[in-house]
């Protein structure tokens, strides 16, 4: 194996983070910003690009964290290796609620696509990089789903979803419709493209927008029921000075507005 063997324990349910243990000169990658606690003895290190062994020269690297950048994440990544002589634990927690979801590569022939901001950590030797889609409707017309995350090795990976995750096995020539916002993940040997909503009246009053990413078997398919885009805009919109109904000082909604940041007058 290429990769460091991790072991792990997720906690909690709907507000979940997974536990990783290290053994000595073990090392654990993930995205910054994740860490939510360590414990001595573990060495946190920030690094250009992700540490993989199949990672070239340095404009190799760059090249590599270039793409990266364009799917809105950071040009470095940080290590946390364990310099003890014992197990050592360091645990990710989720940014919004949801499910994380545990993905053994060395499972799923070696590769995993998935949404641009799902990764949340992997084992030290799992490449992380950009998976650009090749036909061309995709390109220009995919909204959330054009660029996403590519994992590569035969580790174990960490991505985390909204709301409820539903893991789909579509069967050879099996064709599944997905909101772009709602895929989180799919296996390599699923067909993905983007397909237009027909209808005008679809299109324009559905409110689902006017494209969905289309995947076909063979393969396997990680659905969220909460992108956090959609929770977002839901939110936006409640808000007193974007038309929501302010409800009072002690409501769930007026409570929500004051955590983020809104001035009540």
């Amino acid at each position: 194996m290429n990769n460091h063997e991790i072991d792990y324990k997720l906690h909690g349910d709907d507000m979940q983070f997974v536990e990783v243990e290290l053994d000595p000169q073990e090392t654990v990658i993930a995205e910054a910003g994740s860490l939510m606690m360590m414990e001595d003895q573990i060495r946190m290190e920030t690094i250009f690009g992700d540490g993989s062994k199949n990672q070239g020269g340095f404009m190799e690297k760059l090249l590599g964290a270039g793409k990266r950048v364009l799917t809105g994440e950071s040009l470095f990544m940080t290590t946390f290796t364990n310099e003890g002589t014992g197990k050592k634990h360091v645990s990710f927690a989720s940014p919004y609620p949801g499910k994380i979801i545990p993905m053994d590569l060395s499972e799923i022939n070696g590769k995993l696509i998935c949404q641009k901001d799902a990764f949340l950590a992997a084992a030290k030797g799992v490449a992380v990089g950009v998976e650009f889609q090749r036909k061309i409707g995709t390109g220009f017309f995919g909204g959330e789903g054009f660029i996403m995350q590519k994992l590569e090795g035969d580790g174990m990976a960490f991505v985390h979803a909204g709301g409820t995750i539903h893991k789909k096995e579509l069967e050879p020539g099996e064709k599944l419709l997905v909101d772009t916002g709602c895929l989180v993940a799919m296996t390599g040997d699923v067909d993905y493209n983007i397909e237009f909503v027909s209808g005008v009246k679809t299109a324009l009053f559905g409110g689902e927008g006017l494209f969905f990413a289309t995947l076909r078997g063979p393969g396997t398919v990680w659905v969220q029921s909460l992108p956090f885009s959609r929770l977002a805009s839901r939110v936006f919109a409640a808000t007193p000075e974007n038309g929501g109904e302010n409800k009072g000082e002690g409501s769930i909604a007026g409570g929500l507005f004051d955590i983020l940041g809104g001035d009540r007058k």
